[in-house]
């Protein structure tokens, strides 16, 4: 199912934009976790539409109902099923878009292979994170308890960029980035942007800190690839990259190689230009991930479609409600989808061990 992910983990997401609902079912998760409904909704929280001036103005509560697989706040070992209910739906909105795709957005492929345009988006719809983030908030609550820790930041928006070193959450901050100033100058861009009728991309850092070696596989099992499968999922997302990514490909081997060392009496490398990962498998420095986000498809200037069912040309222009910037509340949703990965490879490799 184009809907499911994972191996020993097994995560499936359903519903609809501006359906009745989303959701999700994850299985394969211990008997016997705590799982803080607090911090889940904290967590959720951060990604919630219509709570600034830099999102859409719908506003939706993002209070998850679990139907199984916690006994009070404890996981029992059954499939974790979690519900959220679409309140602030506005379907009308796009009553004039049921036979004209929208640029950037994937309803000419939904059109092709389904024979539909569906409001919002549906399945497509970056609505369907609220309901990763309720399963990889758990998976983060999870690995917090096993001393592994995700981060990440804002690391640009269109041409403006953070500044300084990740090395410590920013989940607490309004705007997640680390050094303020330069947020400062991300908001505007965003604000100018949306003045203009027009839309901004930008990059996502994520850090995965405390996850031992030897987690992962070699081909296609990479912890890469694990990570890379489940950010994709995230809608806007168009690149991910490791370490020193591209950037690399302008070094030497004689630079981009991370050298071992000896601290503490642990086996370290020098630099972490292969961002923790070597042949697939954790190396036991961080991992080190970059999220390219496309612009907000959705933009109210006028563009040029096709009104598929006429085939004759059509000037479009979009009204309801969008992000002018999708990367801010995209961060949870990268943080949702490499803690997902993360412990399910770290499950994965200790089923490995039990087998051994």
């Amino acid at each position: 199912m184009s809907g499911s992910i994972g191996s020993t983990l097994r995560l499936t997401l359903f519903g609809r934009s501006h359906g009745p609902s989303v959701g999700m079912t994850l299985t394969g998760v211990p008997a016997g976790k705590t799982v803080s409904m607090d911090e889940l909704q904290a967590f959720l929280k951060r990604r919630a539409p219509g709570r600034s001036p830099l999102s859409t103005s719908r506003r939706e509560a993002d209070v998850p109902r679990f139907l199984s697989g916690l006994s009070g706040s404890v996981t029992d070992g059954a499939p974790i099923t979690a519900v959220i209910d679409n309140t602030d739906v506005r379907p009308e909105d796009y009553k004039n878009l049921s036979s004209v795709p929208r640029p950037g957005h994937a309803d000419y492929t939904a059109y092709v292979k389904y024979g539909r345009i569906e409001s919002g988006g549906g399945q497509f719809s970056g609505r369907m994170t609220a309901a990763l983030c309720v399963a990889g908030g758990i998976c983060l609550q999870l690995l917090e308890q096993e001393g592994i820790r995700i981060i990440s930041r804002i690391a640009s928006v269109g041409a403006a960029e953070d500044c300084g070193e990740l090395l410590s959450s920013t989940a607490q901050k309004p705007f997640p980035v680390v050094n303020d100033a330069c947020g400062e100058a991300m908001q505007q861009a965003i604000l100018q942007a949306k003045a203009a009728g027009d839309s901004l991309g930008g990059t996502i850092q994520c850090r995965v800190l405390g996850l031992p070696a030897g987690v992962g596989e070699p081909l296609f099992g990479g912890l890469e690839g694990r990570i890379s499968a489940a950010v994709f999922g995230i809608p806007a997302v168009k690149g991910v990259s490791f370490g020193s990514g591209f950037a690399g490909t302008r070094l030497r081997g004689s630079e981009n190689n991370d050298l071992f060392m000896i601290k503490n009496g642990k086996i370290v490398t020098k630099t972490n230009h292969c961002g923790g990962i070597l042949g697939g498998i954790s190396t036991g420095m961080y991992i080190d991930l970059h999220v390219a986000v496309k612009p907000t498809p959705s933009i109210s200037l006028p563009q040029e479609s096709i009104d598929l069912e006429k085939m004759q040309p059509v000037t479009l222009k979009i009204s309801g409600r969008h992000d002018p910037c999708i990367v801010p509340r995209a961060v949870p949703c990268v943080e949702a989808a490499a803690a997902f990965a993360v412990y399910d490879a770290l499950l994965e490799s200790r089923k490995e061990q039990t087998w051994n």
